[in-house]
């Protein structure tokens, strides 16, 4: 980072951070250190966004625990391989702590709109609740994964049982002895069904594509691990490094009709073949698509959780929900007394519900109405000042997206600082440079499993990849370590 930039005495140059999750925090820290005025406005009660979200029996990261934190806040005692989700909460929050974070949250306060005024070079933000305020840049840090995605199926306002998104997990429900329906089978779901099949009478999964899953490398951390990696710091950034180049070399088997893809679809296999020796649920757990085409799911148990007596595996399509079950297209009524939702998120409605409007009044929601893009996955062209964490073509398959977001802000960190050391009005990328990296972004996408023919989130309903980047990190890192100010309007004051 540049030297320290001290607005002019007098200045009330400020940014907004929309959100208190990994990017947030992470930005927040980086505009302190720049000594940069910033408020963070967040729509819940505390910080850790969706691991402070996701409350459900078994919820934990896929990412090594050593990767999955920040690189300027290394944590030496984490107690496993592959953190748990309360874990991880706590790890967000003593940074928040640390770095006196706190006094500059306003929580419970959930961003309703923004909008630029480009005669001030203001954004003017207003809360859901009609609070104003303003600011000479915002960076938002909302994240894919926030909003719950329901589906839509006939009757289900009118089931009397329980009916919860994995989410949004009702932990007053009770499921023991329960006959449980859950709606979906990916990431959350292969969490969170090993932890409730023993106790439940019954359990459905209603399945609409199977996943491929590989072994899980977890297991807790000895304590003599521990005592050296707090002894030796050194270490920690070592198992961090080599951590990092394992997951970065996996983006080879993400390559249509790579070796390592097989390796993954041979591993899956087995894994298959070792736990469901029943050939007909075998059959309807194997994927006919390639492997990474959607997420790759990391589990020790959850092949073992389907191939227990209580556990249904169904996979004809759900037709309507009456009061007390779910009936699929074969009219066969599966009974239900809680209905669970693992439908995921709504991950390609970038920034919803939230309204954001730029220059010449253009409405972003609008703007993206053929699926979200961005310049370098942080900036859209007519949004001056208007920055973004974790945005479009920003999510990863192999790797941390926390590696990603500490890119991110270093590049929008320069940006900011280079408006209030320039004293502009406004910084705008420019629609050409736009362009230009969004036409070669989804070239490179063509050669990857996530522009094969399946459906996933990453996708739009037109099957545009808007979620996923497209090649290795360390490129993205290349290519984020400075803004080109040649690919922006600089407008002064």
């Amino acid at each position: 980072m540049s030297e320290t930039v001290r607005p002019q005495a007098g200045s009330t140059f400020s940014v907004a951070i929309l959100g208190a999750g990994a990017g947030g925090l992470a930005m927040a820290i980086s505009l302190q250190k720049a000594g940069i005025p910033f408020t963070i406005y967040e729509k819940a009660a505390s910080v850790g966004g969706t691991w402070r979200d996701n409350t459900y029996p078994g919820s934990g990261c896929d990412v090594p625990s050593m990767l999955y934190s920040y690189s300027f806040e290394p944590k030496p005692d984490w107690s496993r391989k592959f953190a748990p989700q309360p874990e991880i909460v706590a790890y967000f929050e003593g940074v928040a702590r640390k770095h006196n974070l706190l006094p500059h949250i306003r929580f419970n306060t959930e961003i309703a709109e923004a909008h630029f005024d480009e005669t001030e070079g203001l954004w003017r933000i207003r809360s859901a609740a009609g609070e104003t305020f303003t600011a000479n840049a915002v960076v938002s840090g909302v994240g894919q994964l926030n909003r719950p995605a329901f589906p839509k199926i006939e009757g289900l306002e009118t089931f009397k049982g329980a009916a919860f998104h994995s989410a949004r997990w009702d932990h007053s429900v009770d499921l023991a002895g329960k006959r449980v329906a859950v709606i979906g089978n990916g990431a959350s779901a292969i969490q969170f069904v090993p932890e409730i099949a023993p106790k439940v009478g019954h359990l459905t999964i209603f399945q609409r594509t199977p996943n491929w899953c590989v072994p899980k490398p977890d297991r807790p951390f000895r304590e003599w691990e521990k005592k050296l990696y707090r002894a030796v710091p050194a270490l920690v950034r070592l198992q961090r490094w080599w951590t990092y180049l394992m997951l970065e070399r996996n983006y080879l088997a993400f390559v249509q009709g790579s070796f390592f893809g097989k390796l993954f679809e041979k591993a899956a296999l087995k894994e298959l073949e070792t736990h469901i020796k029943d050939p007909e649920l075998r059959k309807k757990l194997t994927p006919d698509y390639p492997a990474g085409c959607k997420r790759i799911l990391l589990t020790n148990d959850w092949y073992p959780a389907l191939a227990r007596d209580n556990v249904h595996v169904e996979t004809n399509r759900i037709a309507r929900v009456t009061e007390n079950a779910v009936v699929t297209e074969d009219g066969v009524a599966h009974p239900a007394d809680v209905i669970i939702y693992a439908t995921g998120f709504e991950s390609t409605d970038f920034l919803a519900p939230m309204k954001i409007t730029g220059r010449g009044n253009a409405d972003l929601n609008a703007v993206w109405a053929r699926g979200a893009e961005a310049h370098r996955g942080v900036a859209v062209a007519g949004f001056p000042n208007f920055f973004m964490l974790y945005g479009p073509n920003t999510n990863l398959g192999h790797n941390s997206i926390i590696f990603m977001l500490e890119c991110q802000v270093n590049y929008i960190s320069q940006c900011i600082e280079t408006m209030a050391k320039e004293h502009l009005r406004y910084l705008d990328v420019k629609p050409a440079a736009m362009e230009a990296f969004n036409r070669d972004l989804q070239q490179d996408m063509q050669k990857t499993v996530w522009a094969a023919g399946c459906s996933s989130w990453y996708k739009t309903a037109d099957g545009r990849v808007t979620n996923n980047w497209s090649s290795f990190t360390a490129k993205y890192w290349w290519e984020m370590r400075h803004p080109d100010f040649d690919e922006f309007s600089l407008v002064g004051r």
